[in-house]
């Protein structure tokens, strides 16, 4: 009996240590969820989408993309943060849960996460309608104020890229008497855009760019300090008013996270995977070509980065009365 009760013990111990994380050098050995906290066709979903092929290929196994929309992402990064930390769900997202904490939209953000690999940040760019009465950033702040309230801005909610925007804008310009549509991601709120649904988008180049060199929006201001390749009669917003330039340069970024503690096996092998992938010739033509600007970093790289743009986007949040707790009170320095 004696005997029995060791065999067991002794095999259970086996079963159990075979099936530990540490011994993760198989991985992957079944399909890997990847988790796009925006909408489909929104910069965030054609980044992911664009990036993953090679590094399916270089795993040997696939990746299957969902869009989780909703909470400014949060729907998102909750269902991954959520789920067993062993590299087979992924978060593919951009910046906006490095606010969450100051915008009141929950208490996890990319600290609790390993960045697998920082791919791209994007240059924002404010679009209208093509049959919008104004096509410039300065006759559009001109007709606001002679409209109060009745232009329709689109908006992805607290903390995104609209909101930061709208909040440099109104720093620059002062109050802005708008109205405000919210959508799951720059990609639905252009297609509302194009159906005149809405008139004015603050977005990103890189979702925008297409529809801008189709006519099916106009622009009206790069949000930059120089124009960009991509649309280079387009005037930077500073040319309007040189109160931007303290922001500049400021956009979104998009990157691919787990929830740590996934085994240093699998992040190791994600982290070669997708910086691969980032580095294809097809991926870094694509990302030029729309206006994205390639980053490929992981590790501390990848943290310092993420680190100051919380810090300048918090603060810049803040400072504009948009935030719901002082970036302070989360040890988020200010910068100098």
């Amino acid at each position: 009996m004696r005997l029995h009760s060791l065999f067991v013990a002794a095999l259970a111990a086996t079963v159990a240590f075979a099936a530990s994380p540490s011994l993760a050098q198989d991985y992957p050995t079944k399909e890997i969820q990847g988790i796009i906290q925006w909408g489909a066709g929104g910069s965030t979903d054609t980044v992911m989408r664009a990036v993953t092929p090679k590094a399916e290929e270089v795993l040997g196994q696939s990746i299957v993309l969902q869009n989780v929309t909703g909470g400014v992402g949060a729907i998102g990064l909750n269902k991954v943060a959520g789920s067993d930390a062993d590299g087979y769900t992924l978060l593919m997202g951009a910046e906006n849960p490095l606010l969450y904490k100051v915008m009141g939209l929950g208490q996890k953000d990319y600290s609790d996460f390993v960045a697998i690999d920082i791919l791209a940040r994007g240059t924002p760019i404010l679009v209208a309608r093509p049959d919008a009465p104004y096509d410039t950033y300065e006759e559009m702040i001109a007709y606001i104020k002679d409209h109060p309230n009745e232009v329709k801005f689109g908006s992805t909610g607290p903390g995104g890229v609209p909101s930061v925007v709208t909040a440099m804008i109104e720093n620059a310009e002062g109050e802005l008497p708008v109205t405000f549509i919210p959508y799951d991601g720059d990609g639905p709120a252009l297609t509302a855009l194009q159906g005149a649904a809405i008139d004015v988008m603050p977005a990103v180049l890189g979702a925008a760019i297409e529809g801008v060199k189709a006519g099916k929006m106009k622009p009206l201001a790069i949000i930059a300090k120089e124009p960009v390749e991509q649309l280079p009669d387009v005037k930077p917003i500073t040319e309007a008013n040189d109160e931007f330039a303290k922001f500049l340069p400021w956009g979104p970024f998009f990157g691919i996270f787990a929830p740590k503690g996934t085994p240093e096996d699998a992040v190791t092998k994600l982290q070669d995977a997708f910086s691969q992938a980032a580095n294809e010739d097809k991926f870094k033509e694509l990302m030029q070509s729309r206006g994205f600007i390639l980053m490929n970093v992981a590790g501390e790289e990848a943290e310092e980065f993420m680190q100051n743009w919380q810090s300048n986007t918090t603060w810049l949040l803040h400072d504009a009365g948009l935030t719901k707790k002082s970036p302070e009170e989360f040890g988020i320095k200010k910068p100098e």
